[in-house]
C-alpha cells in the first residue's frame, strides 16, 4: 500500500478512536508536518468522511458524532496480524463455545481483502508450520465470558452456576478478580464472600453468569495468573512431593513450570548442607511418580528427596538404566576408547 494512503488511513483510525486531536499530536503520530495532516484531512473529506475542523489554539480535527467506518480497511500488516492472531487463538484454546467463530471470522476478513493481498496471506497460512500439536480446548461458553470479563472490570459481583470436577452442582456469589487463559483453559479468579476465601474456578464449568447490584473492592496488588497457577500446582492429587535442590530458587523456577511446582529457596541455615551455598525447596502434587526422575535430572543439581520414599526407588533405577545405556555401543562399533592412567 503506497505510504500517503496508508497515513490517510491511519489518520481515519486515529479520529474513530473518538475525541479531538490536535494537529501537531496528529503530525507527530503519522510522522509528517502539520500542512501534511491538514492535506489528509481533505482527502477523507473527499471521500465523503465527516471530519470537523475546530479551530482556536487547543483545536485540531474530530469525527463527526455517530459517524462509523463501513469498510474493512487493513494495511497488509494489519491483515496479517489479524489472520495470524485468529489461527494461534485457536490453536490455543483461546475461543468461545462457538468453535467456529475464529474460522467464520477469518473467511469475512479474507473476503473483503483486495485480492492481491488475500493470495499473499494465503501463501503464507498454507506454508506456515506449528511445532506444537494444537490443544483440545475447554472452550467457555460466550455468554459467561463477557459477563464475567464485565464483571471484572466494573468490579460487579456475579452469581454463577457451577459443576465442579466431581459432578457437584452448586450456586455461589463471586467477586470475579480476573480472566486467565492458560494451557487450553479460561479460569476466573476471585473472592468467594459466603466463605470468605478467594477461589479459582474454570470457565467451562460455568453454565450461567448473571451480574448482581452493587460493587466491591478488589484486593490491591493481586495477581490472577499466579493465582491460578498456585492453585494447579496444589491441587489435590494422589502424591505429594517434596525435594530440595541446591540451587536458587529463581533458577529452579525458570525449568520448572509455575503450574507444576511451588518453588521456594531456603536460609542457608535450613539446607541439608549450610555450607553448600543455595538451597530451595520444590512442592509437587502430581498422579503420576515415574516422570519426575527424568525431570528432576533435567534440573542438573544436587537434590534431596524428601517425599514419597517411593519416588527414590524409581529415581535409583533411572540412573541405572542412564548408566547401562552409557555403556553400550552400537553393534559392530568395536570396543571403546581405552583409559591410560598416569
Amino acid at each position: 500500500m503506497p505510504r500517503p494512503i496508508a497515513r490517510v488511513l491511519t489518520l481515519l483510525e486515529l479520529l474513530q478512536s473518538g475525541g479531538l486531536r490536535t494537529v501537531a499530536e496528529l503530525a507527530a503520530r503519522l510522522e509528517v508536518d502539520e500542512r501534511t495532516v491538514r492535506r489528509y484531512a481533505d482527502h477523507l473529506l473527499d471521500l465523503d468522511v465527516p471530519v470537523e475542523s475546530v479551530r482556536g489554539r487547543h483545536g485540531g480535527y474530530r469525527l463527526a458524532a455517530g459517524y462509523r467506518m463501513p469498510p474493512l480497511m487493513l494495511s497488509d500488516d494489519e491483515a496479517l496480524a489479524v489472520l495470524l492472531g485468529l489461527v494461534a487463538g485457536q490453536r490455543a484454546g483461546l475461543m468461545s463455545a462457538a468453535g467456529t467463530a475464529s474460522e467464520t471470522a477469518a473467511a469475512k476478513i479474507r473476503r473483503v481483502l483486495p485480492e492481491r493481498l488475500g493470495r499473499r496471506l494465503d501463501a503464507v497460512l498454507d506454508s506456515l508450520a506449528f511445532t506444537t500439536p494444537p490443544r483440545t480446548p475447554a472452550v467457555p461458553e460466550t455468554a459467561v465470558l463477557l459477563a464475567i470479563a464485565d464483571a471484572v472490570r466494573h468490579h460487579r459481583p456475579v452469581s454463577i452456576r457451577y459443576t465442579a470436577a466431581d459432578g457437584r452442582h452448586s450456586e455461589r456469589t463471586l467477586h470475579p478478580y480476573g480472566l486467565v487463559a492458560h494451557s487450553g483453559r479460561w479460569y476466573v479468579s476471585g473472592g468467594d464472600p459466603a466463605v470468605g476465601e478467594e477461589r479459582t474456578f474454570r470457565l467451562d464449568r460455568i453454565a450461567d453468569a448473571r451480574t448482581l447490584p452493587g460493587t466491591f473492592d478488589p484486593p490491591t496488588g493481586f495477581d490472577p495468573a499466579e493465582r491460578v497457577l498456585a492453585g494447579l500446582a496444589t491441587a489435590p492429587y494422589r502424591h505429594e512431593v517434596t525435594a530440595r535442590v541446591q540451587e536458587t530458587a529463581e533458577y529452579v523456577r525458570a525449568r520448572l513450570p509455575a503450574g507444576l511446582a511451588i518453588v521456594e529457596e531456603l536460609p542457608p541455615e535450613d539446607g541439608p548442607d549450610p555450607e553448600g551455598g543455595h538451597w530451595s525447596r520444590v512442592e509437587m502434587r502430581v498422579e503420576r511418580l515415574d516422570w519426575l526422575p527424568a525431570v528432576l535430572a533435567s534440573l542438573d543439581r544436587p537434590f534431596v528427596i524428601e517425599r514419597p520414599d517411593e519416588l527414590r526407588g524409581l529415581i535409583t533405577a533411572f540412573a541405572a538404566r542412564l548408566a547401562d545405556s552409557a555403556r553400550n555401543t552400537p553393534p559392530g562399533a568395536g570396543p571403546g576408547p581405552i583409559s591410560v592412567a598416569d
